[in-house]
């Protein structure tokens, strides 16, 4: 049995705009849905959510019978949950708040065997099929997918030597947290925001690698694909129910007149 090919790196790699869906529910039944919807990717956030392994593997597990790939965001940048995460399974990785080289550098180690990185070897685990796949120690760290998230002004500073690290795929930029550390909390669409976002980017293109970011509608997203970006997530699960759950609410009770 061999490695698959991680299809979203893939994609990446020659810059087809990939999809996505944030996940905050921490459930297999949403997962489950989504998957089944058509989505590339799909973000497990394990950061602020309150996933644990255990559910996260749940999700994967739902995920299989459709084709979105679920990326997981480690609730930091921790070699231990790392290892962990590799060994169920994850094919792919969001690591939060990176803001300079070195820990670009330790997000890769920790998805890269010895000599080259930190992981710990497990024989048998979920991600090599309990030991049946024949070519996994050679191909793993060419199908792993290593984002970097860039969420602070320090950050997007430095934004040229963290996407220089070898090994980083993509570059993330999370203008939630780029808003609150310019002194914009709360306003994550601010054009402030954008602004040191998109020149960042360039920086990213310029490079020659992808670059990622996270919105709140189709709209949205299409604009991020038309300057550049290759992976936009466009929602949220979480804010899908209760957006949804707010306008049926809203719609009945107006019918009612109430």
């Amino acid at each position: 049995m061999n490695l698959a090919t991680n299809p979203f790196k893939a994609a990446i790699q020659q810059s087809k705009p990939q999809i996505g869906l944030w996940n905050s529910l921490c459930s297999n039944f949403a997962a489950d849905v989504v998957s089944s919807t058509g989505f590339d990717w799909a973000l497990l956030d394990m950061e602020h959510s309150p996933n644990d392994v255990q559910t996260v593997l749940g999700q994967m597990q739902a995920m299989q019978q459709g084709e979105t790939v679920p990326i997981i965001r480690p609730p930091w940048n921790d070699f231990v949950m790392i290892k962990r995460l590799l060994d169920i399974g994850a094919p792919g990785f969001l690591f939060p708040m990176i803001q300079n080289a070195d820990e670009a550098e330790q997000a890769v180690a920790a998805t890269r065997y010895p000599p080259r990185g930190i992981r710990g070897v497990s024989m048998a685990q979920r991600g090599n099929k309990y030991g049946r796949v024949s070519d996994y120690f050679d191909r793993i760290e060419d199908e792993i997918a290593v984002l970097v998230q860039i969420e602070t002004r320090d950050a997007l500073a430095k934004t040229a030597e963290i996407t220089a690290v070898d090994g980083v795929d993509g570059v993330f930029f999370g203008p939630a947290d780029i808003a609150a550390d310019m002194g914009l909390l709360g306003q994550a669409a601010h054009p402030d925001v954008w602004a040191a976002i998109g020149e960042a980017a360039k920086v990213v293109h310029a490079a020659g690698k992808p670059t990622g970011t996270l919105v709140q509608s189709a709209d949205r997203a299409l604009e991020q694909f038309q300057d550049g970006f290759t992976f936009v997530a466009c929602g949220s699960d979480l804010g899908l129910l209760a957006r949804g759950a707010d306008k049926l609410l809203s719609d009945v009770k107006s019918g009612l007149g109430t």
